[in-house]
């Protein structure tokens, strides 16, 4: 008898269910409906129907060289519609062969305010356009099917998952548009300072980024983040012609993430010192030869090499080439390395990642994954689009609005077991450089990004755009910057030459933009020696430096 108070009291604790979000009870109302009619009146009948929205309040200003360009404010709301017609086996997503994968019709535009029926009428037309061509688009499919050879992978084309239930807090910073406006201002003007500095800007961008998805397994998720990115850019021009720039970023959660006026200050400088000596540097001559990259490079080459050549779709895609798809288990990097996605790690040290978030555009929780083990390849970066050997979602199924979902990267780290303190990675350098009687090596200091072509229509290929390069002699002459090299190579032959890593990461923040547009990520990695990479001369345009000298260098009396 005692027992029937305590078990009365600790009921009465219990907490109550959390209220579904506002927007979201909407979507599902409608999503309810639709689905409804839909599997009654349809045919083909849909067997999966999702609404996504996202609303997005932002921030830009602008400032050069003291003074302010761009100050505004502005806020939208789009909604993606999803429908599946067929079964899990085979739907309307199936890919056509000979054709362009994408089926995004464009981002639906939604009423500000949370008014029920605007929201759900402008939900119900583009739910009905979507169905005809879902509809149609499973004609064509079925009818391809019977021409065209029997396909390499057959796996489902959707893959059954968990539904998810979450709500986390809502992205609303406010920014204070006059005080940032003159932060700006002053932080422009040490351009001022370097006449050779021909153009330069600082941008300022923040985005309060809002995202609520439902669909007909149950589904129903509401999250947000703020992503403020700072940026400086600046550019100057040799002699010859060649254009070189400068661009710096730094990306938080919030303003007080950013680093203090004064190291900033600090930075602007060094970015005006870099182009001063850029513009005076030799120019490259096609090498190949030992390398050190920065962590920051090796970052962009994990990135454009194998991140983008383990996204799931490209596996099952027949016009893809299909690097790694038949090497699961297999080792394709050094046993020294592995390589982790990990969009729920939101800071690496003292610094914000941008390839975090809390779900995936599926509505698929975010998590770790193990995606290279001691060199060997453990699975790829999957959305609800089976592969074989990969039957479910791992969560990362992204895309910009308007753009339908395929698996992309998150936040890419490169771990490694032969680790050794920068200055014996430098010493190794010039070792290797003298085993290959070369004179010198190459050090990639920083990097600006780089792209790779994974399609069997062209060279299974890669570019990284290096910026700030350095000759590290084997005699021991101090090193040499050099400008206008591209890092070109082919991804087998460039990961077989990876022999050491430094012991200490670095962060590249970037925005990457595929076939589902353009999303926020990262790459953490040590600095790594390789044996072996090819640089090729950069193009370069023609026209001499201004002949007329800067206005601010006349009233500086240069």
């Amino acid at each position: 008898m005692r027992a029937f108070p305590v078990v009365l009291l600790l009921l009465s604790v219990l907490p109550a269910p959390a209220a579904e979000p506002a927007l979201v009870r909407v979507l599902r109302e409608e999503l309810d409906r639709s689905f409804r009619i839909l599997k009654e009146k349809a045919d083909p009948p849909p067997y999966f129907l999702s609404y996504s929205v996202h609303d997005q309040h932002s921030y830009s200003i602008s400032a050069t060289l003291g003074t302010l360009i761009n100050a505004s404010e502005g806020r939208s709301r789009l909604a993606d519609v999803s429908i599946r017609v067929g079964d899990y086996k085979l739907d309307n997503y199936h890919r056509l062969r000979g054709q362009f994968m994408s089926q995004g019709s464009g981002a639906l535009t939604l009423s500000l305010d949370d008014d029920p029926d605007s929201l759900k009428a402008s939900l119900w037309s583009h739910t009905d356009r979507k169905y005809r061509q879902a509809a149609e688009r499973l004609i064509r499919i079925k009818t391809n099917r019977t021409v065209k050879v029997e396909e390499e992978d057959t796996s489902d084309d959707f893959s059954r998952e968990d539904a998810t239930a979450g709500s986390a807090p809502k992205a609303d910073l406010k920014l204070d548009l006059p005080a940032w406006s003159e932060r700006l201002k002053k932080l422009s003007a040490i351009f001022r300072r370097y006449p050779h500095v021909l153009t330069s800007k600082v941008v300022l961008h923040v985005e309060n980024r809002n995202e609520s998805l439902v669909n007909t397994e149950g589904t129903g998720v509401q999250h947000g983040r703020n992503y403020l990115r700072l940026m400086v850019m600046a550019d100057t021009r040799a002699e010859d012609g060649m254009n070189l720039d400068r661009f710096e970023s730094f990306e938080a959660a919030d303003p007080s993430g950013f680093p203090s006026d004064r190291d900033l200050e600090v930075r602007i400088e060094e970015m005006a010192r870099d182009l001063d000596q850029m513009r005076r540097a030799p120019l490259a001559e096609p090498y190949v030869g030992p390398a050190i990259l920065s962590g920051r490079a090796t970052g962009v080459f994990f990135h454009e090499i194998l991140g983008h050549r383990i996204e799931g779709h490209r596996q099952k895609d027949e016009a893809e080439g299909q690097t790694f798809a038949k090497k699961l288990g297999e080792p394709i990097l050094p046993p020294f390395l592995s390589v982790v996605f990990d969009p729920t790690l939101r800071r690496h040290g003292d610094l914000e990642l941008n390839g975090w978030y809390a779900y995936d555009d599926e509505g698929v929780k975010a998590r770790r994954i193990t995606a290279v083990e001691n060199g060997a390849l453990k699975t790829f970066l999957m959305t609800r689009s089976p592969v074989a050997g990969v039957a479910k979602s791992n969560g990362h199924a992204r895309r910009q609005a308007g753009l339908e979902v395929v698996a992309r990267q998150s936040s890419l780290l490169v771990e490694s077991s032969r680790q050794v303190p920068e200055a014996e990675l430098r010493r190794m350098l010039a070792a290797e450089a003298k085993r290959q009687n070369k004179p010198y090596g190459l050090y990639f200091k920083d990097i600006r990004g780089g792209f790779t072509t994974t399609g069997r229509g062209g060279p299974q290929a890669f570019k990284v755009l290096p910026v700030v390069v350095y000759k590290v002699y084997a005699d021991g002459r101090p090193d040499e910057m050099i400008r206008g090299a591209d890092m070109v190579g082919t991804p087998l032959a460039a990961f077989a030459k990876i022999l050491a890593t430094s012991n200490k990461a670095e962060v590249f923040n970037g925005m990457c933009g595929a076939e589902s547009g353009s999303v926020p990520v990262s790459a953490v990695a040590p600095a790594i020696l390789v044996s072996e990479i090819e640089i090729e001369k950069q193009r370069k345009a023609q026209d001499r430096p201004p002949l007329l000298p800067a206005p601010t260098a006349s009233a500086a009396g240069i």
